[in-house]
């Protein structure tokens, strides 16, 4: 079992402070956070940690936030054992449950097996729970479908309970991808295909479905290339964002030629669904 370091952060205002410094701390190693009422803890193994490491986080040379951290050594924590007793099975809409393997199989429409291990994606977070609800809402049958920053993969596994034809599933985290690829096995989805990459990866593929549950700056560079592989009158599944972000999330869009549907909300988090009509 690994050490790792815990960092609490204490930032004000939240918005989007929280966002851009949880981004720019997964590129630099962290592996995990949990949010708090005034910020969050990172957590990162203690051999993947320099004491240089936050000079290049540039939110906090900034002016405009005030961001502060104290930090501790959390030792030999087994995290498969803290996930056993901290996560509850989830339900969505009555429809969907998202649960551990250790617990129980529930009655409800759609049976999800995640263990996230360190990654996103229990359906817990609301941006999650969110995406979750809008797609039960939308067809899915012999759709491909594409899974943006799919963490744990649990939306690219209900893309396939839903009955998906092909689902390309990518993150550019190493952790999330083998994760995602032991989910896709314990659910036996075998028409998911995982991928370690980014957005630039998109080239000649088309998909009738693009999800997309990233942090808003990353939605915004990225947006260009889910529009480029999105079929006409095919949908854009978003979230990671808050609802004061939505005027610009939409402007891009709109931009772009995709046509808003519709937004759910979720403590200050949205989830946002869009029509391509190019």
């Amino acid at each position: 079992m690994s050490t790792y370091l815990a960092y609490h952060f204490t930032i004000k205002p939240l918005k989007p402070a929280t966002e851009i410094l949880i981004a720019e701390l997964g590129y630099a190693g962290f592996e995990s956070f949990v949010e708090t009422e005034t910020g969050f803890t990172a957590y990162i193994q203690e051999v993947d940690f320099t004491p240089s490491i936050f000079e290049d986080i540039f939110i906090l040379q900034s002016d405009e936030f005030k961001i502060s951290y104290t930090s501790e050594k959390i030792a030999q924590v087994n995290w498969n054992a803290e996930w056993e007793r901290s996560f509850d099975p989830i339900v969505v809409a009555e429809k969907c449950t998202v649960r551990a393997p250790f617990h129980k199989k529930p009655t409800t429409l759609y049976d999800i097996i995640i263990e996230p291990k360190m990654s996103f994606g229990t359906g817990h977070h609301e941006t999650t729970h969110m995406m979750l609800q809008l797609m039960m809402e939308q067809e899915f049958d012999d759709k491909d479908v594409l899974d943006m920053g799919c963490g744990t993969g649990v939306l690219a596994i209900m893309a396939s309970k839903m009955d998906a034809a092909n689902i390309d599933a990518i993150d550019i985290d190493t952790w999330c991808y083998e994760n995602t690829i032991e989910n896709i096995d314990r659910n036996k989805c075998e028409n998911i295909k995982a991928y370690l990459g980014d957005a630039s990866m998109l080239n000649n593929q088309t998909y009738d479905r693009v999800i997309a549950n990233i942090n808003r700056n990353i939605l915004l560079a990225d947006l260009p290339k889910y529009t480029s592989v999105l079929k006409k009158d095919g949908l854009l599944f978003l979230s990671g964002f808050y609802k004061d972000d939505i005027p610009e999330i939409k402007q891009k869009c709109e931009l772009l030629g995709l046509e808003f549907l519709k937004n759910v909300e979720k403590n200050e988090w949205v989830g946002c669904l869009f029509v391509n009509k190019t």
